[in-house]
């Protein structure tokens, strides 16, 4: 049998001895993060993804291994393990392999096997499901178990419960629900229909008629089908062919020659039609559904990533707009640090008068605090303030920019503790422009402050296991964090607790030393922080950066326990911390190679990717990997539906990548869709192979429906 280690290698496709490094890691409480960014020699530069996605695998083995214990250990007290068996449950590769295996010794309620066994009828059943050659007529056995004190007054009663025997014995058989597994995985198929008989349009109009196979049906269609049932609008089965079914479980159990064979055949019939047909089609359900959870969560993930690592728009002061209707518009002006310079409220949708108003008072906040650019939510009333914006720009002569900026989780954040804490004095709208401006300024620093869950990058996140995706979208958050780095004299408290090591209470103590102390002057100073140790340190210091220090080392990602590999090799080629201060070293990588990388790395003491790591850092030291990514589509003016015409061609962002398509935002308030065929020449099993959240892209209109405010888009030329 294999072992965790080498089911593992086999699947990641890596040597055992990474699998087995980092497992070790993991079990010494090393982070992700860490791992991944300082413990390179030992995996073999394995990413965070491949590392989590180890860590996830690993969970699901050791619990697989945990159950095939359990199961041992059940069977093993009530004496019947065999060294067959235990084999068997040891070689089970998934929980319900070991299930199978362990069904006809699992304690059962009362079923009507149970019932027939209570009435004396197990030793009929065994003798006649063991089908031998001499086998007597079934009915005529029969006939000795009459007993109308245990409620068995016929021949025929006693055969019914021996057949209800024999079909839970077929039914509990591994082999034969094995065998049926992988016939449902070939040729079922999952079926819907509309609940009611003259159903109304809904969105659910695709699946009033549905069919297709398990083994090729989409995550995103189990998932609609699945909310469709939940909704009472559609009628949800597993179509399989009963007759090749039957066969199957026939050619497991019944034994041509016997007398006791169309009995046998009988009950295989009935174990299938009662017991095991219903039980597996609510397993195929079952799988379908975590399958397209799993799909959608890493397609969730997948989105989330590009969002949160959008480039940010530093060193500008900002106005947030939060519109609406009744309420007004919100607004908020922050400085280039995201601190709030002023606050206001207008009402530009309150006729032509309250738009004139709205564009006076914020053409007055502009040119008192120079905003260089505005940042628009994109929820209700949105497009008003949109051409509001527009007009305002034309009239104060140009100068300023806009973006949309999705608000999604703005209100959330708003009205949480976390929001008061920070804006005590603040109305709950208020905090949200504040929010929309410092999207815009650092969309990781804001968007790190909300549940992931909230910020509505995926589909049918709602209907997700929570948990699951929480966890699954905490890990990129934490990867984006420790990928930037965090600046721990300006990070707030929700930005460092997502930094590797550190917890809500280390960093709402990190926090608090600054403000008592003043700001940290030096990597080791944070290891006065209360309650944060060693370990803690070990794991947090080289994403923490301080630019306040000395030591342009502790600007950078390089870790402290590599300070004196980096010194080592500024001496080695001949550079000192002064030239790295000014951003005077050129790529060492060339004089490296030169000198001999293995060479190089043992007279510094660590390993190769350790030095390469170093060497960049010593390069662009306090470096933002973000400012390498397209710069975000920035606006002056508006267009609406009305303008678009097939054929048009329009800069846009990617604001959403989902199984069937990417929508695509080209400043007319409602984003176009781009259909996966519509988004390459070539053929593509995903979106996101292609496009990520965040993207500038190309498109051209396909085409527009006004009264169904849907617009089609293309990124294929040759479609237009």
């Amino acid at each position: 049998m294999e072992s965790i280690i080498q089911i593992l290698a086999r699947e990641l496709d890596c040597p055992p001895r990474y699998v087995e490094n980092v497992i070790t890691l993991l079990d010494e409480g090393n982070t992700v993060p860490f791992i991944a960014r300082y413990r390179k020699e030992l995996h073999g530069g394995m990413d965070d993804q491949r590392i989590r996605a180890l860590a996830d695998r690993l969970q699901y083995l050791r619990k697989l291994q945990q159950r095939r214990d359990e199961v041992k250990g059940a069977i093993e007290n009530q004496g019947k393990l065999t060294a067959e068996l235990s084999q068997a449950i040891d070689a089970a590769a998934t929980l319900a392999e070991v299930e199978d295996l362990y069904r006809p010794y699992k304690q059962k309620r009362r079923t009507r096997a149970t019932v027939a066994r209570e009435k004396g009828l197990e030793p009929l059943a065994l003798l006649l499901f063991a089908q031998e050659r001499d086998c007597p007529d079934p009915l005529t056995e029969a006939a000795k178990y009459i007993d109308p004190d245990k409620g068995v007054d016929t021949a025929q009663d006693a055969l019914q419960g021996a057949s209800d025997i024999v079909a839970e014995i077929i039914s509990d058989d591994a082999a034969i629900r094995k065998t049926l597994r992988e016939l449902y995985q070939r040729k079922a198929r999952l079926v819907s229909a509309a609940a009611a008989k003259e159903p109304e349009d809904t969105v659910y109009r695709l699946y009033y008629d549905f069919s297709a196979p398990i083994s090729k049906v989409q995550g995103h269609q189990v998932l609609a089908i699945n909310r469709g049932e939940r909704e009472e609008i559609l009628k949800v089965g597993v179509d399989m062919d009963r007759e090749a079914a039957l066969v199957a479980v026939r050619r497991g159990v019944v034994r041509p020659g016997s007398a006791a064979m169309e009995f046998v055949k009988a009950a295989a019939e009935d174990a299938y039609d009662r017991l095991i047909a219903p039980s597996l089609e609510r397993e195929v359900r079952s799988d379908l559904t975590q399958r397209a959870d799993e799909g959608a969560i890493g397609q969730f993930a997948l989105n989330l990533k590009p969002l949160l690592m959008q480039p940010p728009v530093k060193g500008f002061v900002t106005m947030g707009l939060d519109p609406g209707y009744r309420m007004g518009c919100k607004v908020a002006v922050v400085d280039p640090t995201g601190k709030v310079l002023d606050t206001t409220v207008v009402y530009p949708t309150h006729g032509e008068r309250g738009k004139q108003e709205a564009i006076a008072k914020l053409s007055r906040l502009i040119r008192k605090h120079h905003v260089a650019h505005i940042a628009i939510g994109n929820g209700t009333a949105s497009r008003e303030t949109e051409q509001m914006t527009v007009e305002l720009i034309r009239q104060i002569g140009g100068g300023v920019s806009y973006m949309i900026v999705n608000e999604a989780g703005a209100s959330v954040y708003s009205a949480s503790k976390m929001a008061a804490q920070e804006f005590p004095d603040f109305d709950v709208n208020l905090r949200s422009a504040v929010s929309i401006a410092r999207r815009l300024q650092d969309p990781l620093a804001e968007l790190v402050k909300i549940d992931p869950k909230s910020i509505g990058v995926g589909q049918y996140q709602h209907d997700m296991p929570q948990a699951r995706l929480g966890q699954a979208l905490d890990g990129v958050v934490e990867d984006c964090v420790n990928a930037v780095g965090v600046d721990v004299n300006t990070a707030s408290a929700p930005l460092l607790t997502r930094v590797a090591g550190l917890t809500a209470t280390t960093a709402k103590n990190i926090v608090k030393y600054r403000e008592e102390n003043g700001p940290f002057t030096a990597r080791e100073q944070i290891l006065k922080v209360p309650k944060l140790g060693p370990k803690a340190y070990e794991q947090c210091a080289g994403f923490l950066r301080v630019p306040e220090s000395g030591n342009v080392l502790d600007h950078t990602a390089v870790h402290p326990e590599s300070y004196q590999a980096a010194e080592k090799l500024l001496a080695l080629c001949g550079y000192t911390m002064a030239d790295v201060a000014a951003g005077k070293l050129p790529d060492l990588k060339q004089r490296l190679e030169g000198y001999g990388l293995e060479k190089a790395a043992q007279a510094c003491g660590v390993g190769v990717p350790t030095l390469l790591d170093v060497a960049g850092e010593l390069r662009k030291p306090g470096r933002d990997p973000r400012d390498e990514l397209p710069a975000p589509l920035l606006r002056t003016d508006v267009m609406e539906l009305k303008d678009l015409k097939p054929g048009m061609e329009l800069k846009g962002t990617v604001r959403n990548v989902i199984d069937f398509g990417a929508f695509v935002d080209i400043g007319v308030h409602q984003d176009g869709l781009v259909h996966i065929s519509q988004i390459c020449e070539r053929f593509i099993k995903h979106p996101s192979e292609v496009l990520s959240v965040g993207d500038v892209v190309t498109v051209w209109v396909k085409e527009v429906d006004e009264k169904r405010k849907r617009i089609s888009l293309t990124m294929r030329k040759d479609q237009v």
